[in-house]
């Protein structure tokens, strides 16, 4: 199973999903997957077609939004576009976290709460804080 964190009531991050993880993501409650991961970043990694298959096998909407380094304007608009449950995933769950970051702070959310957030879920963005203080004055 994969280490599913819990940053906010309806959104959380993972590191790579198995496709085991899709059914276990439904039962947990989670109607929607983004997936941040690049295909072929690792050889051990599901495509996005084989985890969009298995995302939608077990009704889950799903979206690829791929990215390195800074998060894409599709991978924030991915992270905020869910009205469910979101599970976001990509190699150890830190770019997704920044992506909602990103969307969050855009969204007006405070670069406090955000941060705090992330940190409770096991991931540190506290050098992103000026960054998404800009993003919420935006």
């Amino acid at each position: 199973m994969a280490d599913i964190r819990e940053v906010t009531e309806q959104f959380a991050v993972a590191p790579q999903l198995l496709p085991e993880d899709f059914a276990e993501a439904a039962a947990r409650g989670y109607t929607h997957i983004v997936n941040n991961r690049p295909d072929g970043e690792a050889p051990d990694q599901l495509n996005s077609a084989e985890a969009e298959a298995a995302a939608k096998a077990v009704g889950l909407t799903y979206v690829h939004a791929p990215f390195a380094g800074q998060p894409t304007a599709a991978a924030v608009k991915a992270a905020m576009q869910s009205k469910g449950k979101t599970l976001a995933y990509c190699r150890s769950g830190t770019r997704s976290v920044t992506a909602w970051a990103y969307a969050e702070a855009s969204d007006g959310g405070s670069a406090e709460y955000i941060v705090d957030a992330a940190e409770n879920a096991g991931y540190n963005l506290r050098p992103l804080v000026g960054l998404l203080r800009q993003l919420g004055a935006k």
